[in-house]
């Protein structure tokens, strides 16, 4: 059973590399130091390079992770990592999925859908192994000049001033100094920069463990899809969970109990009775990573410390199930992205960054409410909660209302951050949902000047704001014009303007013109001739209007950017 990847990205190890920075006789300054190289630490490092911002991130190891790790990545994701280059390549070597099914004791109770509707280039996630994508990150963050990625440097040492932060950072061959703008913290669960401020996370630590074993088998032994038991024949009293990865592996979670043992269940002679229960005595397969996790659900207090900023497992965690970690960090680095490079630039005050905090912690919060939610539906820790999930599992076979109830892991769906600051509230109303502080939807589209198919996120790529402008009639051209004088002075504007299919193309100069190929676009923006939407650079809604006029714009733009006279 061989991988079908030329790369074996869990054996690769990074040599250490001297820096420049250990021989200067003062600590050298870096706009930011980014510590971490996981998902969240080389999106945000990427990212930054994208906008012209260079930055040096550190991490004290020299491997990629070991074992599968997270291997469910969300459409929202997806789609980040299409912005920064290697969304294609991660979607080629995940397995795509949308659908899950729930079992109960012997038999299926119902199943559902993550993505129902057509027209969306993403599925709802992929199943990808954390060394795979991390391996690929790496790869992106290699191709751009102003990463400059440093393994075996550890930091020691943080202290802050009023002119930024100074690292202290050991490498085999010995310590050294850098000072940074601002220094984002990526580093994992057990964050040492969290430690060296005196900070810690606080919340919920669940009375369960589960088992995690990654098994290689040469047949496919179930569909590519979510399957969740409750209380199943081969595991009874317990619950399981099995997701297909790339390269003939899968994952299955089994529930332990709290009482069990951490290093006694990892051991191959325990775990194996476990497999062949779900797999059969006939079918063969090999172990090839296992671990025991324990439920957490933790958060920082702030996310912000000065010139300090915490994303990822380093601010919040919580449990496995509903995909919410490495997700939520991803979308934490988005949004940390385009605001430090708007402050650098100075585009925008360093206020822009408290938004950072409020925003993320926002989504911390909800993340975490819905994965304690799940976590006490699935370990029941008193006979009258297995009761009550117990028959709410039965009436899910025949009535609808109960499968709302029912909670294997409410899968990772991106934050609308409705209540953000930086949003301009609605004057009028809309049928559409995309509310400010909502992301974006996508669609298909058609590109009028080339005729190139394609969709709509991809359009806007590009790291700045867009104003999306519904109709094409003859003041399309005015429309146009004006909303650009209402953007001038404050950083790039696109506009795209976007016509009914099989309308013709208007006469403007500087703006892209999308043909809404199926509708879907008018349908879900609720876009009426005139309609426009402003979109922030981490695609996300932050104003709208039905017929905007420039100064409208640029009020909302000052807002966003947390400028006066927003």
């Amino acid at each position: 059973m061989e991988r079908d990847d030329a790369v074996d990205y869990q054996a690769l190890e990074f040599a250490y590399r001297r820096s420049a920075d250990q021989d200067a006789q003062q600590a050298v300054h870096h706009p930011v130091v980014i510590v971490g190289a996981g998902p969240v630490g080389l999106s945000l490092a990427i990212d930054l390079a994208q906008q012209g911002i260079a930055s040096v991130v550190l991490d004290s190891g020299s491997r990629l992770s070991t074992g599968s790790r997270a291997i469910c990545f969300a459409k929202r994701t997806l789609e980040i990592w299409d912005r920064l280059g290697c969304g294609d390549r991660m979607v080629a070597k995940g397995v795509s999925w949308n659908v899950g099914k729930v079992f109960f004791r012997h038999e299926q109770v119902y199943q559902f859908d993550l993505l129902p509707e057509r027209g969306h280039e993403r599925p709802a996630f992929i199943n990808l192994q954390q060394y795979y994508c991390e391996g690929y990150l790496v790869e992106r963050a290699r191709q751009l000049p102003q990463i400059d990625l440093r393994w075996r440097h550890k930091v020691t040492g943080l202290e802050q001033d009023a002119g930024g932060v100074r690292l202290t950072v050991e490498t085999p061959e010995g310590p050294y100094a850098l000072r940074a703008d601002y220094v984002a913290a990526c580093d994992g669960s057990r964050s040492t920069l969290r430690q060296l401020l005196g900070l810690e996370s606080k919340g919920r630590v669940f009375r369960d463990r589960f088992l995690i074993a990654d098994i290689r088998v040469p047949a496919r032994i179930a569909p590519a899809e979510r399957w969740f038991w409750f209380d199943p024949p081969f595991h009874r009293n317990q619950s399981v969970l099995l997701h297909m990865q790339p390269d003939h592996v899968w994952r299955v979670d089994f529930q332990l109990g709290w009482d069990a043992d951490p290093e006694a269940a990892k051991q191959p002679e325990n775990v194996i009775p476990r497999v062949r229960a779900l797999l059969g005595e006939a079918q063969p397969f090999e172990l090839e990573w296992v671990s025991v996790y324990t439920f957490s659900c933790l958060r920082m207090e702030k996310f912000r410390h000065g010139r300090v900023l915490f994303a990822g497992d380093a601010a919040h965690l919580v449990s496995p199930f509903g995909a919410r970690g490495a997700n939520s960090g991803v979308q934490d680095a988005e949004n940390l992205a385009w605001k430090l490079a708007a402050v650098l630039r100075g585009q925008a005050p360093d206020a822009l960054l408290d938004s950072y905090a409020s925003e993320r912690e926002y989504a911390a919060d909800e993340n975490i409410l819905n994965s304690t939610r799940s976590t006490d539906f699935i370990t029941p820790k008193s006979e009258v909660s297995r009761l009550f999930r117990d028959a709410v599992l039965d009436l899910s076979k025949t009535h609808p209302f109960a499968r709302r109830l029912v909670n294997s892991g409410r899968l990772s769906v991106p934050a609308v951050l409705k209540d953000s600051p930086l949003n301009t509230p609605d004057a009028e109303p809309f049928a559409a949902g995309l509310v400010p502080g909502a992301p974006a939807a996508d669609a298909p589209v058609r590109r009028l000047a080339d005729g190139r198919d394609g969709w709509l996120l991809r359009e806007l790529h590009g790291s700045r704001f867009v104003a999306l402008l519904f109709g094409g009639g003859p003041d399309a051209a005015a429309q146009v014009a004006a909303l650009r004088a209402g953007a001038q002075g404050l950083g790039p504007l696109a506009v795209l303007v976007v016509v009914p299919r099989g309308a013709a193309a208007p006469d403007v100069a500087d703006a892209v013109v999308l043909e809404d190929r199926e509708g879907l676009l008018a349908q879900r923006y609720d876009g009426a001739p005139g309609t426009v939407y402003l979109l922030r650079p981490d695609q996300h809604v932050c104003a709208r209007w039905r017929r905007p006029d420039g100064p409208a714009l640029g009020r909302a733009m000052r807002r966003a950017l947390c400028l006066p006279g927003g």
